[in-house]
């Protein structure tokens, strides 16, 4: 008997997926598409613009900074600038913009060895320079209020804080309104509409489980609902309010559910997302800023080793140890 078939030992993974990194970035761009759409909808061209800017800077500099003619390459800048885009306000900077988007690239990826090195998400580490650095661009009554359809570049923009910053104003808007969006904020964090409707896409396209984006808004609903004070009516639309308002749904379906930066198994995935809701419950309610999403989401991003180290399953056959 001949064997004309060589033996081939190589290292794990052996099971390999038919998606690729850049099959996957595009499928996040088309779940983020709908919340785009309603921040142009909801902001006219301003909204329009800044997005254009994060992206294409984002692109360009990876672009550079990797020395790769192809732009667009596996999509990740992309989304990163997109992701960007979204977290900041209808009628900020250009200049800001791009120098967000640079930050996000060089800072929050690429100075780590690039995709899937990093330790943080990137478009949250550009809004968090963006917010230490330029905070009179970021925060207080700079928030464009929405005014649907109007596209022309003449349209006077009414601006005031963002519901969060001012709870006076909050039990204004309504509960329908702040699930669809009419309110001030920044582009991506007005809709949860939309941002569900990306979400069961990627839920679908099988990108995201749902233990993180679960105990990250199970997490700020219980918190707010107990501790909120129900100054939103009751306590139960206390609540939802917290889950409507801010980053909370755009943080949970996108930014927390990052594959790099969150941790692999399915305990540690939940205690991430756990982590999340209760830091950000924690800055709202007893910090000084109103939004605390992005710096709940880094701190995890930080402890996700820990996490993994603590959650891993023990090896098949083995035994625990005695004392």
């Amino acid at each position: 008997m001949v064997i004309n078939e060589k033996l081939i030992v190589s290292s794990s993974p052996h099971i390999r997926s038919v998606e690729s990194v850049q099959s996957v970035m595009i499928d996040v761009l088309i779940a983020l598409f709908p919340a785009a759409l309603m921040a142009v909808l909801l902001f006219g061209y301003r909204a329009l613009m800044t997005i254009i800017i994060a992206v294409v800077s984002a692109m360009l500099v990876e672009a550079v900074w990797r020395r790769k003619r192809d732009i667009f390459s596996d999509g990740s800048a992309a989304v990163t600038g997109l992701l960007l885009a979204l977290t900041l306000p209808a009628a900020v900077p250009w200049w800001l913009v791009a120098a967000g988007s640079a930050s996000a690239i060089i800072i929050g990826k690429q100075v780590f060895g690039g995709i899937g090195y990093n330790i943080f998400n990137p478009a949250l580490v550009g809004r968090a320079i963006l917010v230490v650095s330029w905070g009179a661009h970021m925060a207080g009554d700079i928030w464009p209020s929405p005014q649907p359809f109007a596209f022309g570049f003449d349209v006077a923009t009414v601006t005031g804080a963002t519901v969060l910053a001012a709870p006076e104003m909050a039990v204004t808007f309504s509960l329908p309104e702040l699930f669809i969006g009419n309110i001030a904020g920044s582009l991506g964090e007005t809709s949860a509409l939309a941002l569900l409707i990306g979400g069961v896409w990627l839920v679908y396209k099988g990108h995201i489980d749902y233990r993180i984006p679960g105990g990250f808004i199970g997490t700020v609903f219980v918190m707010g609902l107990l501790f909120g004070g129900g100054f939103y009516g009751n306590i139960f639309t206390t609540g939802l309010f917290h889950v409507f308002a801010g980053g909370v749904m755009i943080g949970a379906i996108f930014m927390a559910t990052d594959f790099v930066t969150t941790p692999v198994t399915p305990a540690g995935r939940l205690i991430f997302g756990i982590g999340c809701g209760l830091i950000t419950m924690l800055i709202r309610l007893w910090g000084t800023l109103p939004e605390g999403v992005t710096f709940a989401i880094l701190l995890m991003n930080a402890v996700t080793p820990i996490i993994d180290n603590f959650t891993i399953p023990r090896q098949f056959g083995g035994v625990r140890k005695s004392a």
